[in-house]
């Protein structure tokens, strides 16, 4: 037991070095941390086991403080302002990649079934990745930036929902509109909740820790808030990311907010990069190999569903035609499915939906266009 305790000790000391060496050799920092996940996952080094327990637990720590650092750092206001574009493309977002995705997999031949659950994984947006590349950049209170943060959270909303329908289908239960009203209401009214109970109780709270002057109690309070919050949102059937984000928003407008930004900042430089590290690998870089036959079809099916994936969250951004911003900007700022889109692929295998073909395809989608975005935004917000 020692021993296998000092062994993961040191995969993990190896892990957080190689992300941190990446990260900055590589920008934005993000695509790093990604490129050092694949390195040492399971098809090449083999060092780091994305399904190692321990590794799932501090990945979900991480993105739980990454998007609690987001939260920090995102003014409600200018997200409220612009709701009704984000919600605009949020909706094209999930709409126009299922519907293209569907159509996709029936023209090549597979049954229903696996039409939906590729389409539904084709909706996804990884909030974790848009956020973290919008924040090394430093253009997370961008208009642009404040849209996509926006929708990303919609499409995480809705991801809920598509999951737990997609889920009764892949089962062969029944899926009725009431049970769909009931997990998007479930989703939508913890978010409202939190943020309206949130408003009355947080400066209270955070007058009796200035009261107190405990030494770093501002940032504990406010971690500790973010994780309550985190686990709350689980048990209500929502997303812990959610959660935590809330917390974030509830906290920025607090006296306290650059205290906690900057304590939370020093936990995240430690959890975030290891959620990253996690998410690259679970990356097969087998399937890339074109020499092998048995690779062919899976490479033409992954080929087929990047395309839909790339144009259909494209042209989302450009959903809002009133907005005078770069819709560019939005439209690959919601490209990326990283770990979201993963899941599906997980659910669509463990239930028999798809084959070790099919999910290797939707994996191949997911890597790419989690790769892609990145130095696409850096180039984009250059030009710009």
């Amino acid at each position: 037991m020692e021993h296998q305790l000092a062994h993961f000790i040191g995969i993990l000391a190896l892990a957080l070095l190689a992300a941190k060496v990446f990260g900055y050799l590589v920008q934005p920092a993000v695509l790093g941390e990604l490129l050092a996940g694949v390195i040492l996952g399971t098809s090449v080094l083999g060092m780091v086991d994305p399904s190692n327990e321990v590794f799932q637990l501090l990945a979900e720590l991480g993105v739980i403080i990454l998007l609690f650092e987001i939260g920090l750092e995102t003014d409600l206001r200018k997200l409220l302002h612009v709701g009704a574009s984000s919600a605009v493309v949020a909706a094209v977002g999930v709409a126009l990649p299922f519907a293209l995705g569907y159509a996709a997999c029936l023209a090549l031949g597979t049954g229903s079934l696996v039409a939906v659950v590729t389409g539904a994984a084709l909706t996804a947006t990884s909030v974790g990745i848009t956020a973290r590349v919008l924040t090394d950049l430093g253009k997370l209170q961008e208009p642009e930036s404040q849209i996509i943060l926006g929708a990303a959270v919609i499409d995480d909303v809705a991801g809920l929902v598509i999951l737990s329908v997609v889920a009764g289908v892949a089962q062969g239960e029944g899926v009725t509109a009431l049970g769909v009203v009931k997990v998007t209401a479930i989703a939508l009214g913890f978010l409202l909740a939190t943020l309206l109970i949130g408003s009355l109780l947080v400066p209270w709270i955070m007058r009796l820790v200035d009261r107190w002057r405990l030494p770093g109690g501002a940032t504990m309070v406010g971690v500790m808030l973010a994780l309550g919050l985190a686990s709350l949102a689980d048990l209500a059937g929502s997303a812990m990311i959610i959660g935590a984000f809330a917390a974030g928003l509830l906290l920025a407008r607090t006296p306290q907010a650059h205290e906690i930004t900057k304590g939370v900042g020093y936990l995240g430089q430690f959890f975030v990069p290891l959620f990253f590290v996690t998410v690259g690998a679970q990356v097969n870089v087998h399937v890339f190999n074109v020499f092998d036959p048995a690779n062919h079809r899976t490479l033409w099916i992954g080929g087929l569903l990047i395309l839909v994936a790339v144009i259909s969250k494209f042209v989302a951004g450009y959903a809002p035609v009133w907005f005078r911003g770069r819709k560019s900007i939005i439209g690959v700022g919601m490209i990326p499915r990283g770990e979201v889109g993963l899941i599906f692929a997980q659910m669509g295998l463990a239930s028999g939906v798809f084959n070790e073909g099919l999910f290797s395809a939707v994996t191949l989608m997911v890597m790419v266009t989690t790769f892609m975005a990145p130095p696409l935004l850096k180039m984009l917000f250059q030009r710009k």
